[in-house]
């Protein structure tokens, strides 16, 4: 497993970035304006910024539509929406029918959760939400335990669903979907081209903050991490390639930085 490099080590030249919110571009819950700025630095350079999430769909809307952004992609990758030429493009994995269908699933879920699991409670924005239950641990509880964490991954495994750990929450959902593979598919749609065509020439980076990143990690050639990540090195079998010396929107700053220092 390849060692995280210092972001001085960095020298491709990228012309779009997918990037994590929470803990990447936000510090302690709050995007700070120095990090907003970087998001605006970016695009007035002509780099395509695309956030990947788990938040819902309504806090997507208001990203696609206000942000310096390109695209949003939600929910761990239940759908994407772009707004551009003052229409909104959807995009979602399913149908409304099959969607409603796994919402009733999951409120199965939820009880048990709730039931077995002390401390936990549905995440504040889950009412903005179309595709997933998030459990909150960290946000406005807790922080809970690793055991507990363990405990709700465990309930959504066993009735069939996913579930990653970000930073705050436990999301889970039904269908076979995931950030990196709506990722893919907006760069076809979207963006006029493959990943992986261009992704062998480290022009599209990634940039996160948490163990649910590790695919992302793995898949992108040029990926970044804001320094939050040290503290789950360990764990991490894909590590990110290129590592900040500051958490959250600080560090993703710096990684901008870099990026915009290295594009020719």
């Amino acid at each position: 497993m390849s060692e995280m490099q210092a972001l001085e080590k960095f020298s491709h030249s990228v012309h779009t970035v997918f990037t994590d919110i929470d803990d990447t571009l936000t510090d302690e819950g709050t995007l700070r304006p120095e990090a907003y700025e970087s998001l605006w630095r970016l695009h007035e350079a002509g780099i395509k910024v695309i956030p990947v999430t788990g938040r819902p769909a309504g806090w997507c809307e208001m990203i696609a539509r206000f942000w310096p952004v390109h695209g949003v992609i939600g929910e761990n990758g239940g759908f994407y929406f772009r707004y551009a030429d003052r229409k909104m493009k959807r995009h979602f994995v399913f149908d409304e029918k099959t969607m409603a269908k796994n919402r009733e699933s999951l409120e199965q879920v939820r009880y048990e959760v709730l039931r077995n699991v002390r401390g936990s409670a549905v995440a504040s924005d889950q009412f903005s939400r179309l595709m997933d239950l998030a459990i909150d641990f960290a946000e406005d509880v807790g922080p809970l335990s690793d055991a507990d964490i363990d405990k709700i991954v465990a309930i959504f495994e066993k009735h069939g669903a996913v579930a990653k750990v970000s930073s705050i929450h436990v999301n889970g959902w039904f269908g076979d979907y995931d950030k990196l593979s709506m990722t893919k598919l907006y760069c076809k749609n979207e963006l006029g081209f493959t990943f992986d065509d261009e992704n062998s020439k480290g022009a599209i980076a990634f940039c996160g903050d948490s163990p649910n990143d590790e695919p992302m990690f793995k898949a992108f050639k040029s990926s970044f991490a804001v320094a939050n990540i040290v503290k789950f090195a360990d764990r991490l079998k894909s590590k990110p390639a290129f590592v900040a010396n500051l958490s959250g929107g600080h560090g993703f700053v710096q990684i901008a930085n870099q990026i915009l220092a290295t594009r020719k």
